[in-house]
């Protein structure tokens, strides 16, 4: 027999004993059992502090927002995933909470741009996008489809309205700032919409002593500026675009 098939069987039957070995004492003894798999985990498994309960058992309370959350994108996510472990609150709801998320970071898990994820899945710029409001400032959880303000605007201006809905401004109604009503929705060629044309119309929320048009949300939280001095002459629109007014420099 030539050397090399005896070397050859010699490492063969090293392996075979050395699997019969490996097998005998690092092998769990239940492995095997229910097949493919160690039998005894499932009495450890079994054994272990249930943390989880399961979204059906919280709709068993919350059947309204379980509702609400089954007819919108977020119907895939369980309510565990943002929430936490609801075993305990499942028992006693009164003594034990689940957490509710109110900043920005939990959201940002899923939503964060990310390349890796596939094309359509909605993505932001957690920098550019809701002014640092928290999400649910905008956005319901359960159903977190956004709702534009003004769907009659957004049906011809979808881009601007996407682009507002970023920003500081995305509290105003369209005709806050352009005014013409309906006349223009009625008859768009002819009838423009009103646009600002001098720095007085940005001074009503954004003076030291601005008051507030009636129909601007948010008036206590916009930025004040000297206006006799910031700026200078330049109208504000020339830094600010008005749709995302966050200074860019």
């Amino acid at each position: 027999m030539p050397s090399q098939v005896k070397r050859l069987l010699l490492l063969f039957a090293v392996a075979v004993v050395a699997l019969i070995l490996l097998r005998h004492f690092l092998v769990p003894k239940s492995f095997g059992r229910y097949g493919h798999y160690r039998a005894d985990a499932v009495g450890a498994i079994a054994a272990s502090e249930l943390r989880y309960s399961g979204h059906l058992v919280c709709a068993e309370c919350h059947d309204d927002i379980a509702g609400m959350k089954k007819a919108s994108r977020h119907a895939p996510v369980s309510c565990e995933t943002c929430h936490g472990p609801g075993y305990s609150h499942s028992q006693d709801p009164t003594e034990n909470k689940v957490s509710v998320p109110s900043g920005r970071e939990r959201c940002g898990y899923c939503h964060k741009y990310d390349a890796s994820r596939p094309t359509g899945f909605p993505q932001i710029d957690p920098a550019a996008h809701g002014a640092d409001e928290p999400c649910a400032s905008c956005h319901n959880p359960h159903q977190p489809e956004l709702k534009v303000e003004t769907p009659s605007c957004e049906a011809c201006h979808t881009e601007i309205a996407r682009t507002l809905s970023q920003g500081h401004h995305r509290g105003l109604n369209c005709a806050t700032c352009h005014g013409s009503g309906t006349t223009h929705q009625a008859d768009p060629k002819n009838i423009k919409p009103g646009m600002p044309s001098s720095r007085d119309f940005c001074a009503q929320c954004h003076a030291e002593n601005a008051a507030g048009p009636k129909s601007a949300s948010g008036i206590e939280k916009a930025p004040r500026v000297d206006m006799a001095v910031h700026g200078q002459d330049y109208l504000c629109w020339q830094c600010h675009f008005p749709h995302l007014p966050e200074a860019r420099r």
